[in-house]
């Protein structure tokens, strides 16, 4: 009998509640059609049944509004806000209703009144502030917030304040309280970041930059806190200046008992920008400090490459060589040095250009014990050697070994867009059409990129030319770039546009051409290629790499920004759907002297 009892009691608050929301949900249906007279027959039909719902009188105050019937608002709030445990929040309404009529102190005088409610703590501080904010009366806001904080210093309106703070232009502040709120709980530093980013840029003499990093110095000097010395490595690092970042990563390192993560972070968004000399410093310093072998051997690994870009002669190749047998015969030929395996014999094919020296490696290292992961990275690598002496068939046979042995990996996919390559290398396009048509699809989105373009590639130049002539050329073209001969590459693409020229493979050739250029810094010969892809080839599926690539040209090595920034304008306005398209728009604001999001 309790239970039934119980049951009623819950069925008839339930219907109540129910029956509460339809009510309001009515009028505000008629608010947002504009059919304003039936929202306040709703609206007043909710408070006579519920007189102390207020949001349904809040919603009428604003219907009121909308019909310009201010002295209902104003009868409607003074026969309310004595009773109602809303008062400051009434108040701020009853100003605002005197400031849509121009009575602009008057209005202030209901502000002033709600502030000193907060102040007094007779009313919610955040209630107030948050009224304040949807009326765009930002620095009242900023008053009530503040008021609140002054009244009950357990209160806590740091994000508030931050954010309005921001809206304002009171950089300091802002900052300042988003750093209070880091430092209350260390959650809040993602999200301070995200924040931050909305002011700061690449230019360190930004407005925004400079106080960020005053504030910070200022905080640091009353008081040692690695928060600080975070953010600041994180705002050198957006203004490029990595050498000052790696001075507060070390700071952190030597307070956080060897904690080194942010040193390689460093590191790799040092590589990442081509920033050669900074990460060369940074990689010999993780060699020198870590304590574990696979950190120290990684730095090693990194700084290898590094020297292998830099190495222009024989003898400097030589000492590359020598470091890495040097490298393998301390460590030695295991699963733990596999990576090490790989580049090394990389760098004997494509940079010593010796390959049967690197597939002899290779072919030793297989023979090792390891799982049979390491034993696919190892084959992949052979296969990509025996490509590059135009042993098609032998790789092929590794290639499909690892799609055997690794199946449903991004190795095994990796391993069959190789095969697809492989096969358009030795035009056997039919074969790697089938390939790629099932790689267009791949969860690995970078795979399924190359896949769908090099399927485009033969499809688009199959149909009008049955015997693909300037197919065959092309991937005779591509072949000779992957195997590293730039100017036999350049000649072959020349030889394309000459004899193909208006056929569908002019811009492909073109775009290939132009990024051979780009390496060789021939950026004079690139920008006219990107130029005769966009006059000739504006509605072509290749004209937003063209908008972007001409973009990054003009940006860096040719420095003419303004360029830049129209060009990366035609990929925000043309080419919506463009993989370009979120760097195009980052880009352009930074270009244009906007804060980057």
């Amino acid at each position: 009998m309790k239970k039934q009892f119980i049951f009623v009691i819950v069925l008839v608050f339930g219907v109540f509640a129910f029956a509460k929301a339809q009510s309001e949900q009515l009028a505000r249906n008629y608010f947002d059609q504009g059919q304003f007279e039936k929202a306040v027959i709703s609206y007043q039909k909710t408070l006579k049944k519920q007189p102390n719902n207020n949001a349904a009188l809040v919603g009428l105050i604003k219907t009121y509004q909308q019909l310009e019937d201010y002295i209902a608002v104003k009868k409607l709030i003074e026969k309310e806000i004595d009773q109602s445990r809303y008062k400051g929040l009434l108040l701020v309404e009853l100003g605002y209703n005197y400031q849509l009529q121009g009575q602009d102190s008057i209005a202030k005088i209901q502000y002033d009144s709600a502030i000193q409610l907060v102040r007094d703590r007779m009313t919610s501080a955040y209630r107030v502030g948050k009224t304040l904010e949807d009326h765009s009366l930002l620095e009242e806001a900023v008053r009530a917030y503040e008021a609140g904080m002054e009244a009950n210093p357990n209160s806590n309106f740091n994000r508030q304040l931050a954010r309005i703070y921001g809206e304002l232009g009171q950089l300091e502040k802002m900052f300042d309280s988003f750093l209070n709120l880091a430092n209350e709980n260390q959650a809040y530093i993602a999200s301070a970041q995200r924040n931050f980013a909305l002011f700061i840029s690449e230019d360190p003499t930004n407005e925004a930059n400079i106080v960020f990093r005053k504030t910070l110095l200022k905080r640091l000097q009353a008081e040692q806190n690695i928060i600080y010395n975070e953010l600041l490595s994180w705002l050198f690092i957006q203004q490029k200046e990595y050498k000052k970042a790696f001075t507060q990563e070390k700071a952190i390192f030597k307070r956080t008992d060897g904690n080194i993560t942010g040193v390689i972070d460093l590191a790799g968004i040092t590589i990442e920008a081509n920033a050669l000399e900074e990460a060369q410093e940074i990689l010999e310093y993780i060699k020198e400090v870590s304590v574990d072998d696979q950190t120290k051997l990684d730095a090693e690994q990194q700084l290898l490459k590094i020297e292998i870009k830099k190495a222009t002669t024989t003898s400097e190749q030589e000492r590359i060589r020598v470091r890495y047998k040097a490298l393998l015969e301390q460590y030695g030929i295991n699963g733990y040095t596999v990576p090490i395996q790989i580049d090394y014999a990389h760098f004997l094919a494509f940079d010593m250009k010796t390959p049967g020296e690197g597939a002899t490696f290779l072919k030793q290292s297989i023979k090792e014990e390891m799982n049979r992961f390491d034993e696919a990275r190892l084959k992949m690598e052979l296969a990509d050697i025996l490509v590059l002496q135009e042993k098609f068939n032998q790789a092929l046979i590794y290639y499909s070994q690892i799609q055997n042995k690794i199946q449903n990996n991004v190795i095994s996919q990796e391993a069959r867009f190789k095969v697809a390559r492989t096969s358009y290398y030795k035009t056997d396009f039919a074969w790697a059409e089938i390939q790629l048509d099932v790689l267009k699809s791949s969860a690995t989105q970078l795979i399924a990129n190359d896949a769908l373009a090099l399927l485009l590639v033969i499809r688009d130049n199959s149909q009008e030319d049955t015997l693909q002539t300037a197919l065959k050329k092309y991937a005779k073209a591509d072949l000779l770039s992957y195997q590293n001969k730039p100017e036999l590459a350049i000649n072959m693409y020349d030889e394309i546009l000459l004899e193909h020229k208006g056929e569908s493979i002019e811009d492909e050739a073109l775009l290939a051409q132009a990024k051979l250029y780009e390496a060789k810094f021939a950026f004079a010969k690139a920008e006219k290629n990107y130029i005769t892809i966009i006059e000739f080839y504006k509605d072509g599926i290749l004209a937003d790499d063209a908008y972007y690539r001409l973009a990054k040209l003009y940006e860096g090595p040719l420095q003419q920004p303004e360029k830049a920034k129209n060009n990366y304008e035609r990929i925000i306005f043309d080419f919506a759907d463009s993989i370009y398209y979120v760097e195009a728009q980052k880009r352009f604001r930074a270009l244009r002297g906007d804060a980057i999001n």
